[in-house]
């Protein structure tokens, strides 16, 4: 029959194998953040640069996406979302609404209000960009809407 030291370990052991798991949860932990930003990273480097779609690709994506709100009843959509650090300024112009705001945007942002400008507005279409979210109480993503319904 095993001993009580057998049974239950002294409160000195169970402190250091407890110990020991919260260091295996914080080394995991701080592994998981690292990738997490790494990819945060390469996303926002991937999207800083222009997509590489051709004029003829991005148009019949623009067309793919009003079509399908248009029949589900909407006269709007959201067409893309994104950090702020996309904008040259982290979408402060945008929250304060100032007169040239769109010379902030870069990469596909970029992109998106140029095919508006080029193709969407002649034809009756409007273009917002809005910031979505507030974490901690600053600007956050933008979101960038396209609309034709009557206002």
């Amino acid at each position: 029959m095993p001993g009580i030291d057998d049974l239950i370990p002294s409160a000195m052991q169970i402190r250091k194998e407890a110990a020991l798991k919260e260091a295996e949860k914080a080394e995991e932990y701080v592994r998981l953040a690292t990738a997490t930003e790494a990819e945060k990273r390469a996303l926002i480097e991937r999207l800083s640069k222009p997509s590489g779609k051709t004029e003829e690709e991005k148009v019949k994506l623009a067309s793919t996406i009003i079509q399908r709100a248009v029949r589900n009843g909407l006269t709007e959509v959201q067409v893309y979302r994104f950090p702020n650090s996309l904008c040259t300024d982290k979408g402060r112009a945008i929250n304060q609404m100032e007169k040239g705001w769109e010379t902030t945007l870069t990469g596909i942002p970029k992109e998106i209000f140029q095919l508006w400008t080029d193709h969407l507005k002649p034809r009756g279409y409007r273009i917002a960009y809005q910031i979505i979210d507030f974490p901690g109480g600053v600007p956050g993503d933008i979101g960038v809407i396209i609309s034709w319904g009557d206002d």
